[in-house]
């Protein structure tokens, strides 16, 4: 069963002084193309200078998630049959987008209700306003699949609290709605019953309070998250240098859940773990998103032209589906000194901004 064929990408539509951009791939977990990129691009744009709308608000259609992330399965047809221009163009208007969402003069409302992974944290992690609900699952699982964090996701995990940023951009691993607010992912948690009434009230409002004044009104105070309990672990073994020694630390603190994430650690592809690592470190020192975004992109298409680790993950999970893949180089020990160097040093032949 797939989306109809007929119906657009992204709803684009007007309630009262809203603007509400709705990715429609519900079957997909609307997972976003270059067609929903652009589709977006260009509500942006008119909506830039239309004194009608006042608010935007960008959300996902079905129940289970805002936006997986991008279309994997067409990123790796791409570079397997040479069409690297293509993914060049996709990357270049997803960043700009991202960065647009962040720049825009009229506020942003982003709904990163259920999965919002990958893609879909570059819609919903810069927007003004970011509310997550019980149903969100957020994470740049990147690293799953031989590749690095992206669309930002390294300046929003350079801002995490302590070594956070390291220990998500490697594992990948899933934040819940009150981890997402811990981490500086999202800033309002609203039940997801309550979803409606928010849309209606934004749309309608019936005095000149502001979008987020409005948000407060249906907020609430999820379960606290538990990330604060394991914060000395993971301070102590994902400040290491390198990634060797992260795992040693990991081996050494004698945590259950420390081990657990050595194991998976040596389970991903070495090269991928070295590329985030120094990308989220570099982003941590950076002025803005649109340098990380920078950032993101050499490395990107560091991955695209000169290193087959994101080809054989894609493979792997999604197109063979053998979960066996096969890195270069096949374990961390194999790792040179300074592994994430050649990513970072990358210079695309054309500019990202």
């Amino acid at each position: 069963m797939t989306d109809s064929t007929d119906a657009p990408k992204v709803l684009v539509r007007t309630e009262g002084a809203l603007g509400r951009l709705t990715l429609n791939r519900p079957r997909a977990i609307n997972a976003l193309d270059q067609d929903m990129i652009s589709l977006l691009t260009a509500a942006l744009d008119a909506w830039r200078h239309d004194t009608d709308v006042q608010i935007v608000m960008i959300d996902g259609a079905g129940e289970r998630g805002m936006c997986a992330g991008g279309d994997i399965r067409a990123l790796h047809s791409q570079i397997v049959a040479g069409r690297t221009d293509e993914t060049i163009d996709f990357f270049r208007a997803e960043y700009a987008l991202d960065a647009m969402i962040a720049e825009y003069p009229k506020p942003v409302v982003a709904i990163a209700d259920g999965i919002t992974m990958g893609g879909g944290i570059g819609l919903a992690g810069h927007a003004a306003i970011r509310v997550v609900t019980e149903r969100s699952t957020l994470a740049m699982p990147e690293t799953r699949i031989g590749f690095t964090p992206d669309v930002g996701g390294t300046w929003l995990l350079g801002r995490a609290p302590g070594r956070f940023g390291e220990y998500f951009g490697l594992t990948g691993r899933t934040m819940n709605a009150a981890d997402a607010l811990y981490l500086g992912f999202a800033d309002h948690f609203v039940p997801s019953e309550r979803l409606d009434a928010l849309r209606d009230a934004l749309a309608h409002r019936a005095d000149p309070t502001g979008p987020s004044e409005i948000v407060l009104l249906f907020d609430e105070t999820p379960d606290p998250s538990h990330l604060p309990a394991s914060r000395a672990w993971i301070d102590e073994a994902f400040s290491a240098p390198d990634v060797r020694e992260i795992i040693a630390r990991l081996r050494a603190s004698g945590e259950t859940d420390a081990a657990d994430t050595a194991d998976l650690l040596e389970s991903l592809a070495p090269t991928g773990l070295a590329v985030t690592l120094d990308a989220v470190r570099e982003a941590r020192e950076m002025s803005g998103l649109r340098a990380a975004l920078e950032g993101e992109y050499r490395r990107v298409l560091w991955f695209v032209h000169r290193h087959p680790d994101l080809v054989e993950g894609i493979r792997a999970q999604v197109v063979d589906k053998d979960r066996s893949p096969r890195w270069d180089p096949p374990t961390i020990d194999d790792l040179a000194p300074d592994a994430g160097a050649d990513a970072r040093a990358y210079v695309p032949e054309r500019a990202l901004f």
